[in-house]
């Protein structure tokens, strides 16, 4: 375990950054649409529109619009009000990209960064990255029809909608719980050629671990050209895939030598990658009885040893809890604009603040694994709707204030320590397949909004 003085000197580092670059000139000047924008002095100025966009509220947005202004300048509160429509105005100035690079510059630098590399989590020296996608549901406007295509659907009384939808393309870092790179496309584009735009980013030792639908030579092979890999693989993706499947064994390594496709040879030989690659394939048992079989670039029994597997490629469910986590907490499907620059700055800055998150959340989490007195019944983790939730609130004092940031930090910290959420491990929830109509309806209708 990490001392936490290291991870609490990690956080003020990111949060510096983040406020340093948002006062930089040349930052507005990158991440604005045109000269002219955000050269007046106004209510909603570059800082102001960036704040408002992280903190997304799900209440009406003239109440926010309220109590963030109160916030913003309370010995101005008369004169700072704003109007919808003049934040709809404001946030079109701005280009999506700011919240990357505040990702990017802020987060990722200082994370990985030489002063913290002893606090990076990692697996017998390596990142864990987990590569996969979602589909996402946009607000009904015609530039957004237009943008990324519609989905129909229909309940069992014939009745009928249709919405637009996109798809997410996230790189995470499984053990570190950090978003990396994201990517929002029209649904149309497949997930796997949007995991080959995150293999620019991606290290020479870093091990990329994806679900059975990326499970294929040319991915294979893609992937294995820049990091390491482990990747599911459905009954049907390889012949020694079928035949470990029919023996039903865990616990089974062979090496094996797979031949290119005949209808990508030629693809193949124009981008000079090679026609056979050497892959081993382990067979894991999980817990429900069902065999898998993980194909692997990790060929050295005795580094990698085959029992190892099962439990490292569970770590590829963080994934799936990263993306439940801004679907659910941070509700990232209702979106705060119906253009598609405003899904573009809602999506990348839900990343930012999951991001931060992370960050803000790990020197509590490392404080509350402690043994206590009394002894609790369960282990206890921080309350991951309580971090976001003070996370928002706090957004201002963190980001943009004069208030020392040692001070803030703190603040947030104690609402983690003292609110934690009980570890039930044996606990297992039966999975629900629920109708497309009926999520949405859901989402649109019946949610209960509640920041």
């Amino acid at each position: 375990m990490h001392d936490a003085s290291i991870l609490e000197k990690r956080v003020l580092a990111i949060y510096q950054t983040a406020r340093d670059l948002l006062c930089v000139p040349t930052f507005v000047l990158l991440h604005r649409r045109r000269p002219q924008d955000f050269t007046r002095r106004c209510k909603l100025e570059f800082v102001v529109v960036m704040l408002l966009i992280l903190q997304k509220s799900l209440k009406s947005l003239q109440l926010r619009l309220h109590e963030f202004m109160a916030h913003w300048a309370p010995e101005n509160q008369a004169r700072m009000s704003v109007t919808g429509g003049a934040l709809t105005h404001a946030r079109h100035k701005l280009l999506p990209g700011a919240f990357i690079e505040l990702n990017e510059k802020a987060v990722l630098s200082n994370f990985y960064g030489p002063e913290y590399q002893e606090a990076v989590e990692r697996w017998c020296g390596h990142r864990l990255l987990g590569v996969d996608g979602s589909l996402v549901r946009l607000p009904a406007s015609s530039e957004l029809f237009d943008e990324f295509g519609e989905v129909a659907i229909a309940n069992q009384h014939g009745k009928h909608d249709r919405y637009p939808q996109g798809r997410i393309s996230v790189l995470y870092d499984l053990l570190n719980r950090l978003g990396l790179e994201g990517h929002l496309v029209s649904s149309v584009e497949g997930e796997i050629e949007l995991a080959r735009k995150h293999l620019a980013v991606v290290q020479a030792n870093d091990v990329v671990i994806t679900d059975r639908g990326y499970a294929g030579y040319r991915w294979l092979v893609e992937c294995g050209q820049c990091a390491q890999f482990i990747c599911r693989c459905s009954c049907g993706s390889f012949a020694v895939v079928q035949q470990l499947m029919a023996r039903d064994e865990a616990g089974v390594s062979r090496e094996v030598t797979l031949p290119a496709p005949e209808d990508q040879i030629a693809q193949l030989k124009a981008l000079g990658w090679p026609l056979q690659l050497t892959v081993r394939f382990v067979t894991v048992r999980l817990s429900t009885g069902e065999l898998e079989v993980l194909a692997t670039s990790l060929l050295d029994e005795q580094a990698y040893p085959t029992a190892s597997f099962g439990q490292v490629y569970w770590n590829r469910w963080g994934i799936e809890t990263f993306y439940g986590r801004i679907k659910g907490r941070l509700d990232l499907e209702n979106f705060s604009g119906r253009t598609v620059a405003a899904v573009h700055q809602d999506f990348q800055a839900t990343l930012f603040l999951s991001n931060l998150e992370s960050v803000v959340s790990a020197p509590g989490q490392i404080q509350l694994a402690q043994p206590s007195t009394p002894q609790r019944q369960n282990p206890v983790q921080v309350n991951r709707a309580v971090s976001l939730h003070a996370l928002k609130y706090h957004v201002i004092e963190l980001l943009a204030s004069a208030v020392p940031l040692d001070e803030v930090v703190t603040r947030v910290q104690q609402w983690l320590v003292h609110n934690p959420v009980s570890v039930r491990k044996d606990r297992k929830v039966t999975r629900r397949k629920v109708s497309a109509f009926r999520s949405y309806n859901f989402q649109r209708r019946v949610r209960k909004i509640v920041f």
